[in-house]
């Protein structure tokens, strides 16, 4: 009972651990969220398309339908985390503790709810917005789909609010806690979403003058499973294998269908998240990336690299999932930069030659890269490679608009890409709920 529990710093700290942990879930990065934001691009594909009736498949060929159920316990998993999150919010007030941890908390709380709503509002388009606890289950009934325009307008509220709550950098018992820095790096992804070059550049700019965070010598080390939440990390979803159930699935979901090279025999390996040969061929000649981001076992097949360690037990392994890094921030800052005003030299060219550096390519000059149009194409390939496997693909293939372009020259033949498949059908469970509230996206 909610009534009789928020009452002490201790039960906040439960309940706040509660929102967290609905990011974990398989409902969201733990799993599904891959099939969504990787599956579906030109990135990665799944190797059996009829495993669990096909449900998994289907959103690779584009053939998902209302009654998916992944679609239904994703879009339950988002808002049991947004219920979460509004319950703290609307109790912690009430409760006697820290005055410092209480700014925090509520931040985090901002955080993880304007987090869970950018994503539902990329996936489904308009989306019931809810920013208050649900205390009796009758009420969600009353329900309809908000504008997305309204949602964005509560996605930039709360990340602004939480901002100016946060803190720096938090104590060592809670490595992995939201800080200001995400706040902002999230913001400036959202404000890139919605076109808003200049308040992009402004809050990004912040990200980086902080001096908070930096790449890594070596791309590798982001990914190594010692160095969980190092200093070019700004969130990360925290897995421990040595705690029961707190471990994750990422070797036993991406490993080759009946392989065991990559899991050591332990657990069913699943071939989920396999790169495509077309994103495997397009690396550079040299790019230190390729052989940390994919993988290719003892038969030929490629495997999804990052955030893969051998399990422990089945699906309990200690890879976190990077959600934000410094590497994202700084190329969506030279994105804003270059659309509010390309130059010849100056922070886009310093920024973007920064990430290829790294990787062991040759910087771009301004007689390769002469004009805004070509600068904002090399931008965009960077991101696929450095960023693949991230869950960043298929939100920056609606952002730059290429989504059907590209995904429609990735394919044999397999699927044609509509327009209005760019977001997903709402679960026909919700519709079935309530008729009259909520109406289902064209087409489907």
């Amino acid at each position: 009972s909610v009534t009789g529990f928020y009452k002490t710093q201790a039960d906040i700290e439960q309940g706040v651990a509660g929102a967290y942990n609905s990011l974990q879930s398989y409902k969201q990065y733990g799993a599904n969220f891959i099939f969504f934001m990787e599956v579906r691009s030109d990135n990665t594909y799944t190797e059996s398309i009829t495993t669990s009736g096909g449900i998994y498949g289907d959103f690779d060929l584009f053939r998902t339908t209302s009654t998916n159920s992944i679609l239904d316990l994703t879009w339950a998993g988002c808002y049991e985390g947004i219920q979460r999150c509004n319950i703290v919010l609307g109790n912690i007030d009430n409760v006697v503790m820290d005055e410092t941890l209480r700014k925090q908390y509520k931040g985090e709380m901002l955080f993880i709810r304007a987090l869970t709503y950018f994503n539902l509002v990329r996936i489904w388009g308009d989306v019931p917005l809810v920013i208050k606890e649900v205390k009796d289950p009758f009420e969600a009934f009353a329900f309809t789909r908000t504008p997305s325009t309204e949602v964005y307008q509560q996605i930039v509220t709360d990340l602004n609010d939480a901002a100016g709550l946060l803190s720096d950098k938090v104590e060592k018992a809670r490595t992995g806690a939201i800080t200001v820095g995400a706040a902002n790096a999230l913001l400036g992804k959202v404000y890139l979403t919605l076109k808003d070059y200049q308040k992009a550049e402004n809050v990004l700019k912040k990200v980086i003058d902080s001096k908070v965070y930096n790449l890594l010598d070596n791309y590798g080390d982001v990914f190594n499973v010692l160095n969980k939440n190092s200093i070019e990390s700004i969130f990360e979803i925290q897995y421990n294998k040595d705690v029961t159930d707190q471990g994750s699935r990422f070797a036993n979901i991406f490993a080759p269908k009946g392989s065991t090279e990559v899991t050591g025999g332990v657990g069913t390996s699943l071939g989920d998240n396999t790169p495509t040969e077309d994103l495997y061929g397009k690396y550079e000649d040299g790019d230190l990336r390729k052989d940390i981001s994919i993988g290719r076992i003892s038969d030929g097949r490629l495997y999804c690299k990052k955030f893969v360690v051998a399990p422990v037990l089945p699906n309990q392994s200690d890879a976190n999932f990077i959600v934000l890094r410094y590497a994202d921030v700084l190329l969506m800052y030279v994105e804003a930069l270059n659309e509010n005003n390309y130059k010849t030299d100056g922070d886009a060219f310093l920024y973007l030659n920064k990430i290829r550096e790294r990787a062991g390519l040759k910087a771009y000059t301004s007689e390769e890269l002469p004009n805004q149009e070509m600068f904002r194409g090399a931008v965009w390939n960077e991101r696929r490679f450095e960023l693949a496997f991230e869950n960043h693909r298929w939100f920056d293939l609606l952002r730059t608009g290429k989504a059907v372009e590209i995904m429609n020259a990735s394919t044999d033949g397999e699927f044609t890409v509509e327009s209005y498949q760019l977001i997903y059908p709402i679960p026909q469970s919700q519709i079935d709920a309530a008729p009259d509230k909520m109406m289902q996206n064209d087409r489907y």
